[in-house]
């Protein structure tokens, strides 16, 4: 029946002739069965039945046989063709993938024989038989592909015809940090489970590469041996080493073990994916770890270091780290030196090698010692310049006066500047002959202009001893002369302890008064009995300039005055004696004489 409204008249046309061949087909064959005795009845019947077996909702094959702007008419072999919505058979970049005489799976959506009309679907056909496939795959254990095509939660959504879900745990045999980096990838994957009904359907990939990773393991294991040099993919990098894929078993790659030079991370010589050629160094077939080599690819270089970096040869290399105590320099891969901050400068103190150097800075130095057994490398850059030391001696001999600024003031001295970098100290001690000072910032200010003499130059150690007292005489080398000993000095109390009275005798000069020189009396102790700044009269009772002392004594003082004081007694008791004679003497001579006047 033909609708003169619809726009697809040559559609409609052609789905008639269609049928009319197909009419005329049966009609042959029921000429045939004419010849057999059928009437036309039973050609209607047969020809009734050779439709009747295709039922709505089934999947047949046919082929296509045209191709309109809108549809594609596919003949199934029923009373007419269907048509298909061309848009079933456009690819992602919207190219039909149809021809004449393409045979393809279709569903019977819905059927009219009064009107003729035929409905057919591909991708429904295709979905009903996906879920076919899926069923055997699942029972038969096998593998189905499919596209990952987007993230989802939790995992990755994949088509294999319908969308399917992959959880994350299950696309690789580790972690993936970025799932996004698979979308567009096509990968094999097993069917965890399935539910029709539901529509839903979960994939592992994760359980097709362990059943990969157990086969290439177990050829792996027949081959593995110690020193053998082996391929593998580097899997993962941590701080400690590389984990490298040798083909279903990972050996471990120690950063102690990638080179002969500083390796500060591994990643810094691989990454994840690289293709890398290790030696194995041990293999424990037992517990089935192995651990593996890089740099024993090549030869140490330490072997010959000795022969090719001699003491006092000028090398060049590059700064690979620092620290508190030196630079460390690489002169060649597998090679580095040690610049201690000690070698750094002849005059400068470096508290620190960042002061001078920097990493990656280049540098030329010049080597001071090796030991290719402990792999060390002593370097200088100091000696690249003369060092001035060799010359203060003769610039500065002992006895030289020199003038300079006080560049540093410390508990123990104070250092004047000599020549450029070339401090020299003047010890505390020998600051002033007699003054006792406690500190020198006392006496003097950093920059001050001051003068001193050259005492001692010690070369090897780098010391340059200066002295301010030794500018002037030393005044105990005078003492004896101006306090002999018996000398009476009065002088204030400067101390008072228990063994004893300091006293100054002039300034800067002191004099010890032992307890046992205080009083004739014993006494336990002076402390109470004496106040700093007591004038005292005492004698010298010995001297000794070599050692700065001065023996005093209160006791001599007053047993001095008490023979003193005796001998005037003395003295006085026998004049007293002399004019008692005379008087009587006199006496006598005048009773004498008054007798000799009264005999007269």
């Amino acid at each position: 029946m033909i609708d003169k409204d619809n726009p697809n008249q040559s559609e409609v046309n052609q789905a008639a002739d269609a049928a009319d061949t197909a009419v005329q087909t049966v009609a042959q064959d029921a000429s045939t069965i004419e010849d057999e005795d059928l009437d036309m009845e039973e050609v209607q019947k047969l020809y009734d039945e050779s439709f009747g077996n295709i039922q709505e909702g089934e999947v047949v094959r046919g082929t296509i046989v045209q191709l309109t702007d809108d549809f594609v008419i596919v003949d199934i072999g029923y009373k007419s063709e269907g048509q298909i919505a061309i848009r079933e058979f456009r690819d992602e970049q919207g190219i039909v993938q149809a021809a004449v005489g393409d045979e393809v799976d279709v569903l019977l959506e819905m059927h009219d024989d009064d009107e003729g009309e035929v409905v057919l679907s591909k991708e429904k056909a295709e979905k009903i038989k996906v879920w076919d496939d899926i069923s055997k795959i699942y029972n038969d254990e096998g593998v189905i592909e499919g596209k990952v095509v987007s993230k989802v939660k939790g995992g990755l959504a994949v088509d294999i015809g319908i969308q399917a879900f992959v959880p994350g745990s299950q696309v690789d045999l580790r972690p993936v940090r970025n799932l996004e980096s698979l979308i567009g990838r096509s990968f094999e994957f097993k069917i965890l489970k399935y539910n029709k009904k539901r529509r839903n359907v979960v994939l592992s990939r994760r359980a097709i590469l362990e059943q990969e990773r157990e086969q290439q393991k177990s050829k792996t294991l027949e081959t593995l041996e110690d020193g053998k040099i082996i391929d593998g993919t580097v899997k993962n990098i941590t701080d400690y080493g590389v984990f490298v894929d040798l083909g279903g078993i990972d050996g471990l790659l120690h950063i102690t073990d990638m080179s002969w030079g500083r390796v500060g991370h591994p990643s810094e010589m691989c990454q994840i994916g690289d293709s890398i050629k290790v030696m194995i160094l041990h293999f424990d077939r037992e517990n089935e770890r192995v651990s593996l080599g890089l740099k024993q690819l090549k030869a140490d270089p330490w072997t010959n270091a000795a022969d090719r970096y001699p003491v006092a040869t000028h090398v060049r290399g590059r700064v690979v780290s620092l620290t508190d105590y030196g630079a460390f320099v690489e002169i060649e891969q597998g090679i580095e030196g040690l610049i201690h901050v000690s070698e750094m400068s002849w005059t400068r103190k470096i508290r620190h090698p960042s002061k001078i150097l920097s990493v990656s800075d280049e540098v030329e130095a010049v080597i001071l010692s090796i030991d290719p057994d402990r792999k060390r490398i002593s370097l200088g850059i100091k000696q690249l310049e003369p060092n001035p030391w060799d010359v203060i001696a003769e610039n500065y001999p002992v006895g030289t006066t020199i003038e300079g600024k006080i560049k540093n003031i410390t508990d123990f001295g104070i250092f004047i500047g000599i020549d450029e970098g070339i401090d020299g100290l003047v010890h505390i001690s020998d600051i002033s002959w007699t003054k006792r000072i406690r500190h020198p910032s006392e006496v003097y200010k950093k920059g001050q202009e001051v003068r001193a003499i050259v005492l001692h130059i010690d070369k090897q150690n780098e010391r340059f001893s200066l002295g301010i007292k030794q500018l002037e005489p030393d005044p105990w080398q005078s003492v004896p002369e101006r306090y002999p000993l018996g000398s009476v000095i009065t002088g204030p109390i400067t101390n008072v302890t228990d063994f004893g009275l300091f006293v100054e005798i002039e300034e800067g000069i002191e004099g010890l008064i032992h307890i046992s020189e205080i009083s004739k009396e014993k006494i336990k102790s002076p402390v109470g009995q004496f106040q700093v700044g007591d004038q005292v009269t005492s004698k010298v009772i010995n001297i000794s300039p070599k050692d700065r002392k001065i023996g005093l004594s209160i006791k001599k003082v007053e047993e001095q005055e008490e023979r003193t004081h005796y001998q005037d007694y003395v003295n006085g008791a026998k004049a007293a004696t002399s004019n008692l004679g005379e008087l009587l003497k006199e006496g006598l001579e005048a009773l004498r004489n008054n007798a000799s006047n009264d005999d007269a």
